[in-house]
């Protein structure tokens, strides 16, 4: 049985592999990864948990990345802004597909609940907002508010990658 790419350690943000050269420099993070137990409500009485990993990448500075890992090959995955997220732990945030709003739980104390709509269904999830705070504390290490545009390439960088026909690396 293959191992579940989701028990992989979570402690550590993420670094980039070195690779050639014949001495290995170590890398700055470039993610930084977690995976937390979100509740989901599955009827009026019933609660499930739903393992679902928590990616930030540097390279695309304004999303974060919800994997939900649900016991089947497929995962379902959910982009949305760092912004929402962040707006998301104090008061109600969002519209449409993705909302978010804290809340506290008598048996699970201040929480995050997550309400996502597609064309396939809706899901309601609850999850522990210390930790997804925490978790998003890292990613503001990573990249500082207001300094995303700063990681992106500049508009140089993308005409020589461009005029190379995408051969060449920034």
């Amino acid at each position: 049985m293959p191992r579940d790419p989701l028990s992989a350690p979570s402690d550590q943000p993420l670094a980039a592999t070195p690779t050639g050269g014949e001495q290995a420099v170590a890398a700055e993070p470039r993610a930084v990864e977690e995976v937390l137990v979100l509740r989901i409500a599955l009827d009026e009485e019933q609660l499930g948990e739903v393992r679902t990993r928590f990616r930030y990448d540097a390279a695309a500075p304004y999303e974060v990345r919800l994997t939900f890992h649900v016991g089947r090959p497929d995962e379902a995955d959910w982009v949305f802004s760092r912004e929402l997220l962040r707006d998301g732990l104090d008061s109600l945030s969002g519209q449409g597909d993705v909302k978010l709003w804290p809340t506290h739980c008598p048996c699970h104390g201040l929480t995050l609940h997550v309400a996502l709509e597609s064309p396939y269904g809706s899901a309601l999830l609850e999850v522990s907002r210390p930790q997804v705070k925490a978790w998003l504390e890292r990613t503001y290490r990573l990249v500082p508010d207001g300094r995303e545009a700063e990681v992106l390439p500049s508009d140089e960088e993308l005409k020589r990658l461009l005029t190379q026909g995408g051969s060449g690396a920034l």
